[in-house]
Parts: structure tokens; sequence; C-alpha cells
């Protein structure tokens, strides 16, 4: 599936990484994936539940909610994103940024309706994607090997501990009642998936490796953002020569399409509401 249902992430995330420990041998592709025939598995397996259940889902609340009507939705979850966004700026020491973000949250839940409309964005506050990943790849932490998690697609060690700590502090969390919560969470998954819907014909054609295009499309993306764009060359020389050795070359791919998981190439982040990992 995709990136972005890692918003949904569970308290006992860490069970999910139990698959490395039982059938991990060392690939000897792609230095970066270790553990590819495990993360295959898993990969196959993500992608047949999008296929047999979200992506249908998401077509018919593609064709049942009106474009007006989605757009609302992706802004009010985009809005509750923010102020995820605004602490990992401050940690990252980003405070013009995080100052910037946290008055994206002000405009937009105030004079926005409690984030449905995407009022900063028309006033210049531009939209950022900070998570706890990229916070740790800032301070100079590894990503350490790909993952492709059960569910929640593609990832690497430092990403699944950041998306740990985000699932933790972020708004949605802020919900006593449960039942409310998984509303909630079930609504963004929908409405995040539906919006990807018209994205991943890039995946659907004839390419050799579908897998392969989505880790490294992935790995790239994340790097990008962790350095805000501005990759060392010591950096993009390692990765220059970890596609000569059999990657592809996803160098074009649109920011949209390189933050999917199995099901359509995130991070992370909000289609529909002024979109966007190391």
């Amino acid at each position: 599936m995709m990136t972005l249902i890692t918003r949904m992430c569970a308290p006992r995330f860490l069970l999910l990484l139990a698959p490395l420990a039982l059938g991990g041998c060392a690939s000897p592709g792609n230095p970066d994936d270790p553990f590819e025939r495990v993360n295959r598995g898993v990969y196959r397996f993500n992608d047949t539940l999008d296929k047999a259940v979200v992506k249908p889902v998401a077509k018919g609340y593609n064709a049942v909610v009106p474009a007006p009507g989605r757009m609302l939705i992706n802004n009010f979850f985009s809005n509750l994103d923010d102020v995820t966004v605004t602490l990992n700026d401050l940690l990252q020491l980003k405070v013009k940024q995080g100052l910037a973000d946290s008055a994206r949250v002000v405009v937009n839940t105030s004079i926005g309706f409690f984030g449905l409309v995407d009022v900063a964005t028309a006033v210049g506050l531009e939209k950022h994607h900070e998570d706890f990943g990229q916070t740790l790849g800032h301070w100079g932490l590894r990503s350490g090997p790909y993952l492709v998690l059960p569910v929640l697609g593609p990832s690497t060690l430092r990403d699944s501990i950041g998306l740990y700590v985000d699932s933790r502090g972020g708004a949605m969390r802020k919900v006593s009642e449960v039942e409310t919560r998984n509303q909630l969470y079930s609504a963004d998954l929908l409405s995040t998936r539906a919006a990807l819907l018209s994205r991943e014909k890039a995946l659907d054609d004839d390419m050799i490796d579908r897998y392969a295009f989505i880790r490294d499309a992935y790995l790239q993306y994340r790097n990008n953002l962790v350095f805000d764009g501005n990759v060392p060359h010591d950096e993009l020389d390692d990765y220059d020569e970890e596609d000569n050795e059999g990657g592809d070359d996803v160098s074009a791919l649109p920011d949209e399409q390189k933050s999917s998981g199995a099901a359509a190439p995130p991070a992370a982040e909000k289609p529909a509401a002024s979109t966007d990992t190391r």
C-alpha cells in the first residue's frame, strides 16, 4: 500500500519488524535492502490487500463524494498533520519555519473552519513536510536498512522509529474515544488512497521491477527531504553507485509518486491539500 497509510501506525508497531528476524537472508543486490527477500514477500501481501480491499473502496469513495467534499476532508487532515510538522520543525531548530507552520495551524483552524479550508496557503503560508524520521536524519542518524512494513508500506529502520514517535504524539492520538479515533484514522486512509488513484499510472506501465522502482524512489525521496533538497555530494555519489549495481533511475519521478508503497508511489504527506524520506 502507500506510505501515507503510516499515519495509522499502532503502538505495537515493533511487532511488524518480526518477519525480519524469521526469514531475512542478506540480498546480494542493493546494499540498502539487505532483507530484500522478506521485503518482497511483504510487498506482495500489501499489494494484494490493496487491490482486493482498499483500492475498490477508494474508487467507491471518489464516485460518491464530489471533488469539493474530498478537498475539504483532505484539508482537514492536512491541518492535523501541520501540528506534527511544527513539532519537528522545532526539534530541527528550524525556528522560522516552525513559526510559519504554527501560524498555518492557527489560521486554518480558526478562519479555515477547523482546517476544512486551506486559508493559510492562500495567504502565503506554504505547507512543509517534516516528520521525526527526518528529524533523526537531520541530527545525523543514518537511515538503516530498507523495510517494507505489513500494511504500512515502504520505510527504513530510522523512519520506522520516527513513524512510531509521530503516531504517539500526533493530533489524532489525543482523541480519547477509541471508536472516534479509529474512524478518523480510517477516513484519513480512505481520502489519501482515493487521491492517489489518478497518480499511479507510472507504476502500471511496463515496468521491469515494480518493487525495486518503489524502493529506489522512496529512498531518494526521503534522502531529499532530510537534506531539504540540498543533498551533499557524497550522499549523491553513494546513491549513484547503488544505481549502477542495478537500481532504477527515479530522479524524474514526481513528488506525489515518490512517497507511495505497494499500491501507488511520502512520507510522506497530503495530496489534495497542497501536498507532498533518507
